[in-house]
């Protein structure tokens, strides 16, 4: 359910409970930030804290109690959270640690977190575990340490589950205007989705970063991101997680080809909002998303006066998804008039130093680099310690660039210690982008690209009954034949007597295979291309008990794998990839949430680098896209129907032909029904 949350984030009265150094750093926390709202010290000696006499307790507070740093154990916690709530007090900051955190230590962790919960009812809780916030919008603070931010006008948001990681954001030099710094510990009762969608109903944030470590509850997401499009206000995520191994046994090719990480990136992707996967990073996306906000394109151009930075951008470039255009014809006319005939013009652009210091023709040549086409341009200036008098010509044409083409730009030192504060202060006051770092300024303009409109279906929640039994192939395509596969001709067997009866009515060449592996390739159970009379022979090599005899599919033009994992986490993971012999070989795949639409499969498939051999390679035959979209939305319709209890199905390979698309093998892992 929604809680009130704007009252404990910007607070006049806080109440610090307990005693020691941290309760002393709240009150210098708050002093610091600006705050001139009132701090009670609760302690029961009534001793006195940073110059504030303390009361004894929560009863004899004379205001009412806005927001409280609990900094007492787990166990008196609990009590304390408990007669906030009764006395009406609009949030608390649980800074105890020993909860859910610490379960692998503690048993009763669990049990702890699930009575922090009860004692708060409604009333908001951050943690536990958690340091708290910063409001450096309203000059407030509940945060048991030092901090870096001063008050500002408007800013982004950040929201982390790791406190040390939010303390050294707050200590940032790059200009960045935090607005608020909050942490959510272990979310035992408020989700970082629901503090986020708290946060944009404040106009002063102009977009908001989110550390994640987990999602939880992804209609709160689901939610979030549809506000957040509504309201304008972007969304980027610093997500960590990719190396984790996987927590359960897989069977097929698609777990382990997808990773653990593959759900995550599907939903943040499914959800429109942008993914870096470093601090320098997020910091930087921040910055040119509260600048400029979200690029229309990845589209970028760049200009510098140095032949060295030009290629190592270009080069730099090539590791992230960002298009440095050709220029256009008026870009030249525009280039050539503002430099002379002496420059070699193109994208990245060296202009020399030929006009250096003149800051009017700076201006006219970076105004060229910008363009309807061009998301973002940037100006590589690196500013000296020792002496940078002689480079307020690259600043004032950088702010003439803005003024006069309203186009996003930024400049960009090559090492962020090359970007003064003052200066990207002063930059960033005109509309312009300081950035800090080649490396951090692409990762963020790619990011910035990549922010889009969250899809409108909801995600398919993921079943939770334990999928422990496999089916046979036989079964497997049965299952998915009713649901619209298209699937071989076959027949199975037990022994080897009858497979040529067996066989009658099928038409050659056969596949012959043997029932009961997951992976018959693997075993030596998979003989191909087998004329009638060479079924029983050919049987006799594979060490197994029953067989399946399947009809061959010779005109196929390309093979792909269609998978889907149950990911409890993020929902239904479909990915799709190369298939058959190519599929660990290439581990060539993309992958999306459950729902898909026809056309969101279809741009996925563009992503593969073997999507070439679907629309016809060196001369041969296209394959039939409208089959092979059939074929993946057949496994989806299955999934739908069985969500509760399906875990896992492959379809691989599924072969595609000039007329239609055919699963020759099929597994599914489900719960036991």
């Amino acid at each position: 359910m929604a809680r009130d949350l704007a009252r404990m984030l910007a607070p006049r009265n806080i109440a610090v409970i307990g005693g020691g150094t941290w309760c002393a750093s709240i009150i210098d926390a708050a002093r610091r930030i600006g705050f001139d709202g009132t701090i009670v010290p609760v302690h029961p000696d009534g001793k006195e804290i940073a110059g504030l006499r303390a009361v004894p307790s929560l009863a004899d507070c004379p205001v009412s109690i806005d927001a409280a740093f609990v900094g007492v154990n787990r166990h008196a916690t609990i009590d304390i959270v408990s007669e906030l709530s009764r006395l009406g007090s609009g949030g608390a900051v649980c800074f105890a640690s020993g909860f859910t955190e610490a379960i692998t230590e503690d048993a009763n962790g669990a049990s702890l977190q699930a009575q922090l919960v009860a004692a708060a009812c409604d009333m908001p809780v951050l943690g536990p575990n958690c340091y708290g916030f910063v409001n450096a919008l309203d000059r407030t603070a509940v945060w048991p340490d030092q901090h870096g931010m001063q008050p500002v006008e408007r800013g982004v948001a950040i929201l982390t589950q790791s406190s040390n990681i939010a303390i050294n954001m707050t200590m940032q030099q790059r200009a960045l205007p935090i607005a608020y710094m909050v942490t959510c510990g272990n979310m035992a009762q408020t989700r970082q989705a629901e503090i986020a969608a708290a946060l944009l109903d404040d106009p002063r944030v102009t977009a908001i970063g989110l550390h994640i470590e987990g999602f939880g509850n992804l209609r709160d997401w689901e939610a979030l991101a549809q506000k957040a499009h509504e309201r304008g206000v972007p969304l980027v995520a610093l997500k960590v997680g990719k190396s984790g191994q996987a927590q359960r046994a897989t069977i097929s090719h698609t777990a382990s080809l997808a990773g653990n990480d593959a759900g995550a990136q599907a939903l943040l992707d499914r959800l429109g909002i942008a993914r870096v996967n470093a601090v320098p990073d997020f910091m930087e996306t921040l910055k040119l998303l509260h600048c400029v906000g979200p690029l229309a394109s990845n589209r970028i151009a760049s200009i510098s006066c140095s032949g060295g930075e030009a290629s190592l951008i270009a080069d730099m470039a090539t590791e992230r998804n960002v298009i440095f255009p050709p220029l256009t014809a008026t870009q030249q006319k525009d280039l050539k008039s503002a430099l002379g005939p002496m420059v070699a013009l193109a994208n990245p652009l060296d202009y020399h130093t030929y006009i250096w210091r003149d800051q009017v023709t700076m201006a006219q040549a970076w105004s060229a680099m910008t363009g309807s086409d061009v998301g973002l341009t940037l100006s590589i200036v690196d500013y000296p310690h020792t002496n940078a008098d002689d480079w307020i010509c690259a600043t004032e044409a950088a702010i003439a660039v803005r003024s006069d083409t309203g186009a996003p730009f930024a400049v960009v030192a090559s090492l962020p210690e090359l970007m003064p504060l003052a200066v990207a202060e002063h930059l960033m006051a005109h509309g312009v982008v300081p950035m800090s770092g080649l490396a951090e300024a692409l990762a963020a303009a790619e990011a910035a690209s990549r922010i889009s409109a969250p899809d409108a279906m909801p995600v398919l929640l993921p079943g939770s009954a334990m999928a422990d039994s496999v089916l046979t192939e036989a079964d497997a395509k049965a299952a998915l034949k009713i649901h619209g596969l298209a699937v071989p001709g076959f027949r199975t067997i037990l022994g080897t007597n009858g497979l040529l009866d067996a066989a009658e009515g099928l038409c050659p060449p056969f596949a012959l295979k043997g029932v009961g592996l997951a992976h018959k390739s693997e075993h030596g159970a998979v003989r191909l291309g087998l004329p009638k009379h060479q079924l029983e022979e050919a049987a006799q090599a594979i060490d197994t008990d029953s067989f399946l005899i399947e009809e061959m599919v010779t005109d196929g033009v390309a093979e792909l794998l269609v998978g889907v994992t149950r990911d409890e986490a993020h929902g239904y993971v479909l990915t799709l990839g190369a298939g058959g012999i190519l599929t660990e070989l290439l581990r060539d795949t993309v992958s999306l949430l459950l729902p898909v639409s026809e056309a969101q499969v279809a741009k996925a498939l563009t992503q593969l680098k073997c999507s070439p051999l679907l629309t016809g390679y060196r001369g041969k035959p296209a394959a039939d896209m409208g089959a092979i979209l059939r074929a993946v939305m057949a496994v989806q319709d299955y999934v739908v129907a069985n969500a509760d209890t399906v875990g896992e199905i492959e379809i691989n390979p599924l072969i595609c032909t000039p007329t239609r698309a055919v699963a020759v093998d099929a597994l599914i892992r489900k719960a036991k029904t």
